[in-house]
């Protein structure tokens, strides 16, 4: 059983399991299970060359991006699950017992994350009564959004980035992951508004 389970291998899936990462020596968080389904095959970053996101050099390719998050996080955040070459077809039941099927295993989790990008053939079966045309997103181009409330699709059921309704830009996609984790910090924190910083003076 997880607490939280992103899905999505992406700029806001891995921005918000970097941030859950971040608080793993606060109190409330030190016996929460975490995990990641790695999922990047169709993220737009694959074909990206990234020129305009604070903290990012020039010139990066997006694709090189996907892989060094995933290191990062393996590095960084060992205790963070990475679960890889796996997709989900299916979410049942509500939080805090939600059930995930991907083409390999079930999983179970209190509360899902789902960032996968905004590509109409999004085809989750168990989310598709959330599925809209996107609002920031020329409507040429077909892209969907998951209805939601400040990133909140349901109890215990989040989403990330375009998926959310942002607008499709790298730094936009990784503050709705980090928006999304702090969300859930502040749950695991009984509701105390948190955040998880890190300083040189510590």
């Amino acid at each position: 059983m997880f607490d939280a389970l992103i899905i999505g291998g992406g700029v806001s899936g891995m921005s918000c399991a970097l941030v859950l990462g971040s608080a793993k020596n606060k109190p409330f968080v030190i016996e929460k299970k975490i995990g990641i389904i790695t999922h990047q095959k169709t993220s737009s970053l694959q074909e990206a060359v990234i020129n305009n996101t604070y903290g990012i050099p020039q010139g990066k390719l997006g694709s090189d991006l996907l892989v060094e998050s995933i290191q990062h996080l393996s590095e960084t955040y060992p205790h963070i699950t990475q679960i890889s070459n796996e997709k989900v077809l299916k979410i049942e039941g509500e939080s805090p017992q939600i059930t995930i099927t991907t083409n390999k295993n079930i999983y179970k989790s209190k509360s899902i994350i789902v960032g996968i990008g905004a590509a109409n053939t999004f085809a989750i079966e168990g989310l598709m009564q959330y599925v809209e045309p996107h609002q920031k997103i020329p409507i040429e181009k077909q892209r969907i959004q998951l209805k939601n409330i400040d990133h909140r699709a349901a109890e215990g059921i989040y989403v990330t980035g375009t998926l959310a309704g942002c607008r499709s830009q790298v730094a936009i996609a990784a503050g709705s992951g980090a928006a999304v984790a702090t969300d859930i910090l502040t749950v695991w924190n009984g509701g105390i508004q948190t955040q998880s910083h890190h300083s040189i003076k510590k």
